[in-house]
């Protein structure tokens, strides 16, 4: 059995297989054919959300109905977690009547020690420290328009040596792009205002190991083949905004800096935006964003990491 608590729970030859099937089940959702390998046996997915959602919820309940299988929606509202049910009995109970969890939570630890007392395996819907299946869609999405063979197949090896620039907080984004250059050996120029620096050892990952710190996101996103960003005050934060907004007023992704990267460069964005802040309205909207078709591979990468997870490799 396997957890996806964070990036580096797999490795690169896992991440392969799994951007192929990806691709395999996208091909399958385009031409409306049917595919259900959770059908029999029914599989059964339990969501637990202690944070807002749009695309997490939205991703994984489409895509595990479209797999065949059903779905349990819990929040802290309705269940016994809001009123201080310990993690571990809700891990050991839940795990008992479905296949599969999701949660989206807040720290970590919460996550891990849920993990760590369920008999099925856990994926990570989002925490403050990581976010691996945003990252996992982002990659496919870089792969999918610049990865692809002449067949039409998926080359994980095409990131090998790339650049992506972070700009902005040093979050749950910046610490699981990080995890991800050190798996998949491509490299990440990290710019951060002052005091939103990344913290490595959080990400798990040294400085220097395959990312670099710069104070100037002009000098990030020079020569990068992927720049890409995220709001300026996650969930959790918000008391904060108004400081961040000032601390970060010069961390907005602008075309000027759009210049400074690869002409070739994408521009990608976890979403939700907030055009004007992180990003520039002519970036997200322009000629080299490809937000639509990241937040579209959300359900597709998802469908073939349940898939993996349950059900192991099937080809």
């Amino acid at each position: 059995m396997k957890h996806y608590l964070q990036f580096k729970d797999l490795g690169a030859d896992e991440y392969g297989y799994l951007f192929e099937r990806a691709a395999f089940i996208k091909r399958k959702f385009k031409a409306v054919e049917k595919y259900q390998p959770f059908a029999d046996p029914d599989r059964t997915l339990a969501m637990i959300f202690e944070k807002a959602s749009t695309r997490t919820r939205v991703s994984f309940e489409a895509g595990m109905y479209q797999m065949g299988g059903s779905v349990v929606h819990l929040t802290t509202g309705d269940s016994q977690l809001g009123r201080s049910e310990p993690i571990e009995d809700t891990a050991r109970v839940i795990s008992r009547m479905v296949d599969l969890v999701m949660i989206r939570t807040f720290e970590q630890s919460k996550l891990e020690r849920f993990a760590a007392h369920s008999r099925v395996p856990v994926i990570n819907g989002l925490t403050n420290e990581f976010h691996p299946c945003q990252i996992l869609a982002d990659l496919f999405t870089w792969l999918e328009h610049r990865g692809q063979r002449a067949d039409g197949s998926i080359d994980v090896g095409a990131l090998r040596g790339i650049t992506v620039a972070w700009v902005g907080d040093g979050n749950n984004m910046a610490n699981t792009w990080l995890q991800a250059a050190q798996v998949l050996g491509f490299r990440v120029h990290v710019s951060t205002p002052r005091g939103y620096e990344v913290d490595p050892a959080v990400a798990g990952v040294p400085h220097g190991n395959c990312w670099q710190a710069f104070d100037d996101p002009m000098d990030a996103c020079r020569g990068a083949d992927l720049v890409t960003t995220d709001v300026w005050t996650s969930m959790g934060y918000e008391a904060e905004n108004e400081a961040r907004k000032q601390a970060f007023a010069a961390w907005r992704v602008t075309p000027a800096m759009m210049a400074e990267a690869k002409p070739h460069a994408l521009f990608m964005h976890c979403l939700p935006a907030h055009r004007g802040e992180e990003v520039a309205a002519e970036v997200i909207d322009g000629p080299q964003s490809v937000v639509w078709d990241e937040a579209e591979n959300r359900l597709h990468v998802q469908k073939a990491l349940m898939e993996y997870l349950l059900l192991g490799r099937l080809a």
